[in-house]
């Protein structure tokens, strides 16, 4: 099993770039249930929480709430 918490405590500017997983990389198996899904493609990252797109170190936070990012995305262009 995954060790969440201490993945999520990664600081970005320590980790060495060569060992992230680049997320353009990652193929999601659509036809899988969301369960399943969700376990390949932290078994493919390795860490949900930093990974790099290309040359860019990227660090995901993520908020306990029930709002999707649709949501959030549909409140931002209302506001713009």
């Amino acid at each position: 099993m995954v060790d969440l918490e201490r993945l999520r405590s990664v600081n970005p500017d320590e980790v060495d770039r060569n060992n992230l997983v680049d997320i353009q990389d990652i193929v999601v198996e659509s036809q899988l249930p969301k369960e399943e899904r969700i376990a390949n493609f932290i078994q493919n990252i390795k860490n949900p929480y930093l990974c790099k797109c290309g040359n860019m170190v990227v660090q995901s936070v993520f908020e306990e709430t029930d709002i999707t990012l649709i949501d959030r995305l549909i409140q931002y262009f209302r506001m713009a």
